[in-house]
This record gives C-alpha cells, structure tokens and sequence, in this order.
C-alpha cells in the first residue's frame, strides 16, 4: 500500500484488493450468487437503518469491550469464516487469524481454510471452528474432535449450504483452485482444481462434499460429540431462530453467506428483529452479511444483536497488506464503533440495545 494514500475506510481497501487481485480471484470475493440481489440489498438495508442518537450521557469512558459466547472481545467482532484465503495472499487465514489476535476478536476458522486449524490455533487467540456437514460423517466428527484438541472454543455450524449457490461469475470464468490453494482441513478432491465445462470446479467440490440431507437432528447428534457451545449460522426466519433456541444452541448467526447462497433472500438486517423476537433473549445473536463500518455494528446492537460477523472487509485489507492490512481493517472498525457509540451516547455496547431506530425505504 502507498504510504502516502493510507485506506481510512473499508472502501479504500476493496478498491486496492480490486486492483491488487486476478479478475477470477476478485469475483470469486466479490460476487454473489445469481442476479446478486441479495448481495446489493444487504448493503441498501443497512443504509436504511437511521438510528435515534441519545444526548446527555456521560461518554466520557466508553468503551468497545464485550463479552461473545462467554469469553472476552474488545469490540462486538468476530472474523468470519472465509473459505481459501491463500487464493488472496500467501499465508492466507493465518495472517487473519493473528490479525484477529492483536485485535482482541474471535477468529472463525472455515471447514474450507487453506490453512490446518491446528496452526490458526497455534497463533493463540480465541478461536471458533465454522463446520459444514459433510456426506462423510465420520470425517465430520473427527474435525470437531480435531477442534477440541487445537483448543477451540466452539463449533458454528453452517446451515444454508446443502450445495453452493450458483455463483455467476464463478460459472463463467470456470473457476478452478490453483495447485498450490488446498483445503487443509478435509481431502481436497481433483474436481476442485480441474475447470468444468459447464460451471465452477468449486462449486464441484462441495456438492461432492457437502450433505445435502440435513435435518435438525445434526444438532443432537453434534451434542453428543461436543461441549463445546454451539453456533448456528444462516438462520433468517424467526421459527428457525426458534427451533434452534429449541436444540439448545448458544448462538444464532442471522445470515444469508452474504448474498452467496438464495439469490432473492432476505436482507440479514432485516430479518433481524423478527429472530430477536423469536429468541428473547435465550441464546446470543450475531449477524453477519453486508457489514462495512463501525456504525454497521451500532445498527445490529440497536436491533437486537450482541454482535456481528466481519468477512470481506478482512479479505480486503489481507488482499491490500497482508496481516498488517488485516489489522488496519479491525483497528479502523474498533475506532468506528468507539466514535458511533459516543455520538449515539452510549457509554457501553449493551447500551446500544436501548437505542430507538427508523426504518426509511431502501
């Protein structure tokens, strides 16, 4: 990165990333699935989230500090998890996973992470595994127990993808991994690095992976394999949020992968306030998809969430500068959320959850 022209906003590091990586790499990042109306719409629904600031509260020691699924975080961030990031730089999710670090945020290690969880663990931050169910449940297992004994500290469970969604871009530049890009924590088949005909050789790869059968007896069935607190990621409707609240889940992600799955589906920060209704209160509520800025977080607090999910900002900034770019994205987010929650007079992140907003049209 020049110098002399340092990113202040997540929008200076996507359009350094954009510059920066492939075309194929870029869209395999940016894109969404079909028309990518989802993807714009979660970006227009969080736009139209206006929040009634309070005055007249003492401010003068505000902080960003919280606790997520029990444990300690200095800001109400969690990095995603985000398939293959050696495709956006050579060491990959390990410089996002020390970036998180240094930030004092959970770090989501992806099933899909071109990097072993073992090392991201090793790193030493707090450390949560994303799962996606496999066809092979044996397979499946064996990676949560492999996260029990990294030292992770819980288990999201990713709901939304029996198969991947049909990514556009992806399909039109036959996108194939590169040889050096594996996935570390699973066998990665042949289909992955061979470009299809007709479509995305990773897209390949997941449905040859990836169970399309799932019911919500996996949820019981990851109960009796694990204590650690489990994370449910992908839920939009409230009698989902609320079957989940049923299995006992410490968690909810209120999620649609970020405009990558249903094209068409509901905007995360819409849906919202409808799976707080249906929790209330009894498990803890992240949102993720679309967020871009500290007032982006200020937003999902005041509508009822105890914290978001970060991934392509991140992916941005490891794009632009490596973990130093990671660290720039976390660094800017926390100085954000510290400048929206004062001018929204609020000494404290709960406080956030007090605020009054307004819905304008998107």
């Amino acid at each position: 990165m020049n110098r002399n022209a340092e990113p202040i906003t997540t929008a200076d590091f996507e359009r350094a990333a954009a510059a920066l990586l492939p075309a194929e790499v870029w869209d395999f990042v940016a894109g969404g699935s079909g028309a990518e109306a989802t993807l714009s719409a979660n970006r227009a629904a969080l736009d139209s989230v206006f929040v009634v600031p309070r005055v007249l509260q003492d401010v003068s020691a505000g902080s960003t500090r919280c606790t997520m699924l029990g444990g300690p975080a200095e800001m109400p961030v969690a990095a995603a998890p985000v398939a293959y990031q050696r495709l956006i730089h050579p060491e990959g999710e390990a410089a996002t996973a020390r970036a998180a670090k240094t930030a004092g945020i959970p770090y989501v290690v992806s099933t899909l992470s071109s990097v072993p969880l073992e090392q991201i663990t090793e790193a030493g931050g707090r450390v949560w595994l994303q799962l996606y169910w496999l066809r092979d449940e044996a397979t499946t297992l064996n990676l949560v127990r492999r996260a029990e004994d990294a030292g992770c500290e819980a288990i999201v469970v990713t709901v939304d993808v029996p198969w991947m969604g049909r990514r556009l871009r992806d399909i039109r530049n036959r996108f194939a991994l590169p040889a050096h890009v594996r996935t570390a924590n699973i066998e990665t088949t042949a289909a992955a690095h061979q470009p299809a005909v007709d479509g995305s050789a990773v897209a390949a790869h997941t449905s040859q992976e990836f169970s399309p059968a799932l019911t919500w007896s996996i949820l019981d069935r990851l109960r009796e394999h694990t204590r650690l607190p489990l994370v449910v990621k992908g839920i939009l409707a409230p009698e989902d949020a609320r079957l989940a609240v049923d299995h006992g889940v410490d968690a909810i992600v209120v999620s649609n992968h970020g405009g990558r799955q249903l094209d068409g589906a509901l905007p995360s920060i819409d849906a919202l306030p409808g799976v707080a209704a249906a929790v209330r209160g009894e498990c803890e509520i992240l949102l993720d998809s679309g967020v871009r800025n500290g007032t982006d977080v200020l937003r999902a607090l005041a509508l009822g969430a105890s914290g978001v999910l970060l991934g392509r900002p991140l992916i941005w900034g490891l794009a632009a500068g490596g973990e130093r770019g990671a660290r720039r994205v976390l660094h800017m987010f926390k100085a954000e959320l510290h400048d929206a929650l004062g001018l929204a007079g609020c000494p404290d992140v709960a406080a956030a959850g007090r605020l009054r907003v307004v819905r304008r049209p998107a």
